[in-house]
This record gives C-alpha cells, structure tokens and sequence, in this order.
C-alpha cells in the first residue's frame, strides 16, 4: 500500500478538521500544503477523492507540536483548506479546531494527563495567540462524555474551557486596525476589528437584509453579497492584511438587534459563504465590539450589567456565548479577558492516504 500519514478526525467545536503531529508532515510550507489538499481531495466542490467535508468548516487542518516555549505546552498551526481551489490558508485562528487540540495532544501522548482535569496552554502559530484549554481527564483518560451543549452540534458532551489570552490585534496589529471604530467604505457604515480573528462588522438593513436570515437566504442575495465582496477587499488592505481576495480573512458579519433574548443578532460569511452558526474568535470581535462605544455593533446590542459579561451572540443555529471580563470606566471601558466553552470528540484515528500528486497513465 501507498505510504500515508497518521491522522485523527476530530470534531472541534462546531467545525471538524484532520489533525497531524507537525514532524509527521513536510516541513515546508508548499509540500505540506500540497499534502494537506491531496489528503483533503481540494480542489474539488465535493471533495470525494479526499476526507473533507466539502465545506469550509469541514475542510480544515491542525498541525501539533510540543512547543519548546517556557511556560507553552504546545504549538498549533491552523490550516484552512479551500475546498475548490488549490489553497490552503494559515492566516486566521480557528478557536474551533483548537478545542481539539488539547484532546488530540493527550491522545497522542505529547502531554501527560491528570486527574481530574488537564490544563494546557496553546499557542496558535498563525497569530501567536496563547489559550489555556481545560480538558477533562478523569483516572488520566481523556473524557469526551459529559453533559455541555453547544448550538450547531447535535447531543452534549464534556465541556473544554478555553481562555484567551491577550488576543486583541493578534492578526491585524490592533484592536481597531484601521485606526477607527467606524469606517465609511462605499457608503456604508463598518467596524474593522480583531480580538483574535480580523471581522467587519456590517448592519444587516444597510443591505435589504434583516439579518435573521436562514444561511439559504444570505447565499441567495446576489446583490448584497456583491457589495459585501467589494467592502471586504478594501477593508482587508485598512486593516493590514494587503490583497485578501483569495484569503479567508477578513470575515464578514452582519448585524441586527437580538431577537431570542441575545445581546446581538449576527450571520456571517466566510468570507463568501454563510457560516451555519458562528467562529469562536468571530464571536469573541462580535462580542467585543458590543460592549465599545463608537462601534456599528455597539448601538444594535443590548449587553448585559455588571463587569463580568456573558454575552448571547445570537446565529442561525441559536446562541453562542461569549464571556468578558470588563476594566476601563463607564464612559471608556475595555476588555480585559475573553473566554468560552467549546466540545470536541475524536471521530476517526488511522492512516490518511493522500491521491497522488498528478495522474499516471497506465498507473495500476
């Protein structure tokens, strides 16, 4: 049989991905991103020579290492493979992916684990972002069982909290990269901001839209969508990202009231298709920006009282909740924490045989 390389599919968060040991894959880049799409079967709308899912948020990657970095136990490079081009796209974070990373990690035997839970601190390569995940490891075991819900996935499982540390600016450079909290671009009125994934944030009426939409609906808007694209191209070069067409960031939120009792009602696209719920640091720049006087965002949310806010961001498959931990005074307060709980299961361990690199005629 053909070599292959070891992989675990792994459902993280409300995303699913094929999880490496980083010295199991070529160390340069275009090798290894030339394996990852041969392995995922990109570029092909169904992917079916491959393991993705034929979908944004089932066509990723992680890349795992113990981290030689003091107080750093591992080291996580997040690839998003493009489902029909050849590209595969280490820019942004993907909170998602990484609440399997510490699960993955104990599986494979790069950490030891305790009783009764594990804590591990990540550092995401593609941002330098650091996280602290918490992972149930009753008798040393790694538990996927437990009683936590996540909107998006069905059934519970053993809750992974995850806490961020000093995320703001950690793609763009800033919490507000283009040096505002409001920006006009064709007229319309955004917010650029990154407290872990770089997002504009768009009032959902500026397009016709409501913004409780169902995903079919958002997809079906053609002219919204093509005025969407041109505002996310200029904003990608404000908020120093440079030319982002082929890019999947920056993300793209549109924004309404809440309407089932969240602080704010969101549909995201990704960067063109919408996502069935909601990114984990989407979320957390959504849930920022509610809470910060002069953001588009921040005149549509209705956050909660008190210093420690656990924020309902509402997408079409129900809540997501985000929590912040408040400083600054009333008049100019700031985000001093963020965090969240995410669930993640192994789904599939073995060999991933990648298609070969080109067709051989006569090949057997």
């Amino acid at each position: 049989m053909r070599p292959g390389v070891r992989c675990m599919l792994m459902r993280g968060g409300t995303s699913k991905g094929a999880y490496f040991l980083a010295d199991e894959l070529p160390a340069g880049a275009a090798e290894r991103d030339d394996l990852l799409l041969r392995i995922l079967g990109s570029p092909d709308a169904r992917q079916i020579d491959g393991i993705g899912g034929a979908h944004p948020l089932t066509s990723k990657a992680a890349i795992v290492s113990r981290s030689q970095s003091p107080g750093i136990d591992l080291d996580f490079l997040f690839a998003q493979v493009n489902v029909t081009e050849p590209l595969v796209d280490t820019t942004p974070n993907c909170g998602n992916i990484l609440a399997g990373v510490g699960p993955f990690a104990l599986e494979r035997g790069l950490l030891a684990a305790h009783h009764p839970q594990t804590r591990i601190r990540v550092r995401t390569l593609n941002t330098g972002t650091v996280a602290e995940l918490v992972v149930q490891t009753p008798q040393g075991v790694v538990c996927y069982e437990g009683d936590t819900a996540i909107d998006g996935v069905p059934g519970t499982a053993a809750a992974i909290p995850i806490n961020f540390l000093e995320t703001a600016g950690s793609v763009c450079g800033s919490l507000f990269p283009s040096g505002a909290r409001t920006d006009a671009i064709d007229g319309v009125s955004v917010t650029c901001i990154d407290n872990g994934m770089p997002v504009v944030l768009l009032r959902a009426q500026d397009f016709g839209l409501t913004g409780r939409e169902s995903c079919a609906e958002i997809e079906a808007s053609a002219e919204a969508l093509r005025r969407i694209e041109s505002i996310r191209l200029q904003a990608g070069r404000r908020m120093n990202l440079g030319e982002v067409a082929d890019a999947v960031v920056p993300k793209m939120s549109l924004l309404a009231p809440p309407a089932q009792g969240g602080c704010i009602a969101t549909r995201t696209l990704i960067p063109r298709k919408c996502h069935a719920s909601i990114g984990v640091f989407g979320a957390v720049s959504v849930a920022t920006a509610c809470v910060l006087p002069g953001t588009v965002a921040y005149a549509l949310a209705s956050p909660p009282e008190g210093p420690i806010k656990l924020m309902e961001v509402e997408h079409p498959a129900g809540f997501f909740q985000v929590r912040l931990e408040m400083g600054g005074t009333r008049e100019d307060p700031t985000v001093e924490r963020s965090g969240l709980v995410r669930t993640a299961r192994a789904l599939f361990d073995g060999i991933a045989y990648p298609r070969s690199s080109a067709t051989l005629p006569g090949a057997c």
